[in-house]
């Protein structure tokens, strides 16, 4: 009898052990999507076989974080990196320093609503330095210029994704309230800055 009771409690412990490490890592690595609709994503344009950024770089909120390459959804929405310390450039756009909008985003938070690379976005102020490095070493130089907070399903997409006129850059992230049922918050953050010529 306390052998099948051990057996038991063994195969329970093990059952509780593979929810727990499943729900753990869906809770780290879950992407929430920013729901941010690509505008003519099928028209995206081709993107230069050469230089790409590696590094973004904002010393007033301490953030140096790698930048992945993403695209877009099935269901038309920009893509996110995939974990909650990288960003991700929309690689249909402008590349860094180019005409346009130079598109990036990245997690407020993680399922465990523990911090993410944007976590603090919105204390950014006007002026504020914001760097890209890219593969060949050159270093991008942009100033914050303004932020503007959308309903998720509503935010300016032909403005932020924007491909021709002055030389900007938006970093897009999650903020407002929680929806448990979609798994994603209700606003998103856009901040814009202007690229700093030498």
């Amino acid at each position: 009898m306390k052998k099948i009771k051990r057996t038991i409690v063994f195969i329970i412990t093990v059952i509780a052990i593979v929810v727990f490490a499943t729900v753990l890592v869906h809770a780290i690595f879950y992407s929430t999507p920013t729901d941010i609709t690509v505008p003519d994503a099928k028209d995206a344009i081709t993107v230069p076989k050469g230089d790409y950024p590696v590094t973004l770089s904002i010393p007033a909120l301490k953030i140096n974080a790698k930048v992945q390459q993403v695209g877009v959804t099935g269901t038309g929405k920009m893509a996110v990196p995939t974990n909650y310390t990288d960003v991700g450039w929309y690689k249909y756009g402008p590349e860094p320093g180019q005409a346009g909008s130079v598109v990036i985003d990245g997690h407020v938070d993680d399922g465990l609503a523990l911090p993410g690379v944007f976590s603090n976005l919105s204390d950014l102020k006007k002026g504020d330095d914001i760097y890209i490095t890219m593969k060949d070493g050159e270093v991008i130089h942009y100033a914050m210029l303004s932020s503007q907070t959308y309903d998720k399903d509503v935010a300016d997409t032909q403005n932020i994704f924007k491909q021709n006129g002055s030389e900007y850059l938006k970093l897009i992230t999650c903020t407002g309230t929680w929806l448990p049922a979609l798994r994603t918050h209700n606003e998103r953050l856009v901040v814009t800055a202007v690229l700093q010529k030498k």
